[in-house]
Formats: C-alpha cells, structure tokens, sequence
C-alpha cells in the first residue's frame, strides 16, 4: 500500500485512503475460492490462455455455440483480478467511435461494429437476468460533456455519422441546460448522450462468469502462467510449469503482458495506465446536483477524466493520463502511482466543490493496452490456429463481450458473421520499438497534458505542446474517441 499525497488545493480528506493495486471492486465482490493449478496433459478443442473478460467471454460463448466443445482456460494469477476486476465499469457502446470506424472499415464495416458492440451490452444485461447475476447492471446511459470551449461540440462528427447511416438514436447532442439536468457540475458545458450504455460493478461480473464458467464444464485453472505456446501436429499446445494442453486451436487474450518482448502484440499496442479515486458515500451532494439517474460520464478531452456513481452513492472518478509503461513491465506506477492518483483526486474537486470536507476511501490503477486505431484487434497467429485479441483503449467491458463472440466462432472454425468483423486484422498498424516507443509516448502525454490544461483556462496551448499533441495524428495514430 502506498501513501496518497495531498493535491495542490484539495479541500477533500485523504487520511484514510486505502490506495492498493486491487481497488474497491475487487474487494467489495463476493470472495471465492481459487481454482486448482495446471497439472499433467490435458486435450482440449480450444485453450484459452487469459482469465480477464475477453478469454472468459470468448469460454462462455464456444460452450454457448456448442455445449460439448472441450474449453481449457488457464490464468497465471486469478480471474477477474488484472484490469477486468479494477476497471470504471462503463460498459459501452462505440458509437462515438463511428467515424473512427467509417474512415478505417467503411460504412458497412463501422455499421457491423457498432451494432455488434451494442448487442454485446444487451449480451452482458441478458447473461446477468439469465444467470442470476448481481453485478450492479445499470442501462443508464452515457454523458459525455464539454468542460471548455474547445471542447465544445467534439461529438459533432459522431452525431453526424450516426445520422448519415440511419441511426440517429445512438446519440443525443444535449444543450447545457439539458446537460445541468442529468448532473449540475459548475464546469459542464454542453453534452452528448448515448442511452445504449450502462454500468457495472467490474469485480463482480469478472467473478460471476468465472463460477458460471466451471458450472457449464469449463476447465478453469489458476496460477498458472503459460510459458510456452507452441504449434503442435493437432493445432497448438501451451505448456506451464505443471503441465500442457494440447488443443486444436487457442485463444490468446492477456491483454498488456501481450506486449512484452517475445510476446505476440509488442509491436501492435502500446501501455498506458489510468487510477480511480472512490468518495465515502456522498448521497445529499448527489441530489444537490441532480445526478441521480446513473449515468456514467466523461469530459471530452484526450486523456479523459471519467466517473460514475454507486448503488451506495458513492463516486468512482478516474483519469486517463497514467504514464506510459516500457514493455510489459506493468508492475508499479501502473498500479500504483501515488502523484498520479492525487491529481485525480484533485480534478474530482474541480468538478464536484460540494466535496470539499468529504473523505476518499480508496485508489488504485491499472494498465490500459492501447492500439494506435484506438480500436480492439483480433490478430490470427501460427497459420490460424491462435487468435490473440487486445486494444481495447480503455473501453473493454462491453467490447469484450463482442469480442470473445468473435474468438469463440475462429477458435471453432465457425464461417459466420461475428468471424468476418472488420476487427479481425492480420496485419494491424505496428507502433516503435522500445525504447522509442517509451520515449515518444511520454512526451506526447506530457504535450496533452499541458495543452488540455491550457484549454481548460481557456488559453491558448504553447506551440511545443500543440506539436506533440499532433504527432499521433501526423504518423497515422488515432488519439480520442
């Protein structure tokens, strides 16, 4: 446990923080028991090597296809315990993707996506009613609003492509009246809102797949890092340190240990982190602000500011402008990062003053793998035997769920139409290597951050700063939504 340090101006209590790399979700979600390690041979039909949401998703999904499919999934730690269990628990649509997606796939391309994301979160709301789970699903929507005048209006070209292919439901612009009306924060401008989104308690949903997992046959195995994958006569066999599986195809969803220096995403993502501050409960300021319908919301900036709310009202608020981690080396500052949590803390207070006297409880962090699309990717690895999938920018909850529906028909070797989504990328874009890329993303973060602090003063960014901000843009990286 670390100590979190007072911001610059807080008026907020920080004495009883608890600020560790496992986070309030994971803590708050019912314990269970650790599942039994890899030992021996086994086969299988599919492996899956990950226990985060995509290889638990893409596990449900093969035994949802078919029931007597042989599904070995093996997680070096527990699942649910990485970033699946320690996320924000916005569960969303990518709609405001669209023309992301439109320049990249086309207008047919982007149309499946985005559609294939939203039923995902019909998916996970479904799973939930089905299977009796409580993971706090709340379809409640998702405010994105302006803080600063250029800021204003960034979902223009959202709103415009939704309109453009016929569904302008997706999103509404909200003025700043209507944006006070859903939560009355003294820095809200104007405002997007896309009803398809919803919250959820991370931990618990992570939880309750893994238990739904083993209830349906498949085999769970924890503490049980893979060190080698490797091509077999029969497809694919991942070996541990107690044992292999030996399986005709596998499913390789790690997430950011994908980019460590042998590993098959190194060169494809890059690693970031993001920290959460959690409120004590905080139920008068929330109706003092009228933010009592749910929604989770964010500001429009590059490196994001995004929060949500608690059944027991409290506020989990977050900030996407974590470091940038060399590699795979991911412990640390990625979960842990005291500076960085503290600015988090502060920018809560520049949002909700009425905080001010109220006590955090909690921090915590962890990576984000970052694609220079800004989009998930599946790639195909060994001859079409393994599929790898990662990406996800920091908005995996829903698009998890689409995802491994993906994995799920490829690892089956099913022809049908969530194993033709544009996602699927042989060869996707590549980013530096290290230390390059190390080097290249701390000084565009550090150029967001000056130029976005600028813009919230309404001042005008320095040069140096609006030239970094660009370099993505200007070698092909998408930066934003």
């Amino acid at each position: 446990m670390s100590v979190l340090g007072t911001p610059p101006g807080c008026p907020g209590r920080l004495e009883a923080v608890k600020h560790d790399a496992q986070g309030y979700w994971l803590g708050e979600a019912p314990a269970v028991e650790v599942a039994p390690k890899l030992v021996g041979e086994r086969d299988a039909d599919v492996v899956v090597v990950g226990g985060g949401y995509t290889g638990m998703w893409a596990a449900w999904h093969m035994k949802q296809l078919e029931s007597e499919a042989r599904v070995v999934l093996l997680e070096a730690d527990r699942c649910g315990n990485g970033p699946s269990g320690r996320n924000g628990g916005f569960c969303n649509v990518m709609w405001f993707s669209l023309p992301n997606m439109r320049g990249r796939w086309g207008d047919d391309g982007a149309l499946a996506v985005a559609q294939a994301a939203e039923a995902a979160v019909v998916g996970i709301e479904e799973f939930c009613e089905a299977e009796g789970v409580d993971a706090w699903f709340r379809r409640a929507g998702y405010l994105q609003v302006s803080t600063a005048e250029a800021h204003d209006r960034v979902w223009a070209d959202a709103l415009a492509a939704c309109r453009e292919l016929g569904v302008s439901d997706a999103i509404q612009a909200l003025s700043p009246e209507q944006v006070a009306e859903r939560c009355a924060s003294p820095v809200f401008r104007g405002g997007a809102f896309y009803p398809g989104a919803a919250t959820v308690q991370p931990a618990r949903l992570a939880l309750a797949l893994r238990e739904r997992l083993r209830g349906r046959g498949v085999e769970v195995c924890e503490r049980s890092p893979v060190t080698r994958l490797a091509g077999s006569p029969a497809g694919v066999e991942a070996h541990t340190a107690g044992g292999v599986v030996g399986a005709r195809a596998a499913v390789l969803a790690v997430g950011s240990a994908a980019t460590a220096p042998r590993g098959p995403l190194r060169n494809r993502l890059t690693v970031a982190s993001s920290h959460i501050v959690l409120t004590e409960p905080v139920p008068e300021l929330l109706e003092e602000v009228g933010w009592t319908g749910g929604e989770c919301i964010t500001d429009s900036r590059a490196l994001i500011d995004y929060f949500r709310t608690t059944p027991d009202s409290r506020i989990a608020f977050g900030w996407g402008g974590g470091r940038i981690a060399m590699g795979a080396r991911l412990h640390g500052r990625t979960e842990l990062d005291p500076e960085v949590a503290s600015l988090a803390a502060a920018n809560l207070w520049d949002y909700f003053p009425g905080l001010q006297g109220r006590a955090l409880t909690h921090a915590w962090g962890g990576p984000i793998d970052a694609s220079p699309t800004h989009l998930p990717l599946v790639l195909p690895l060994r001859g079409g035997h393994t599929f790898a999938a990662a990406g996800y920018t920091g908005n995996g909850v829903g698009p998890s769920h689409m995802v491994g529906r993906t994995l799920a028909s490829l690892a089956l070797d099913r022809r049908d139409a969530p194993s033709r989504l544009p996602f699927i990328d042989p060869s996707p874009p590549r980013v530096p290597p290290e230390p390059f890329s190390w080097i290249g993303g701390e000084a565009i973060r550090a150029g967001l951050i000056r130029k976005e602090k600028a813009e919230l003063s309404n001042r005008t960014p320095d040069p140096i700063s609006s030239l970094l901000a660009r370099v993505p843009e200007l070698i092909g990286f998408h930066i934003g939504r």
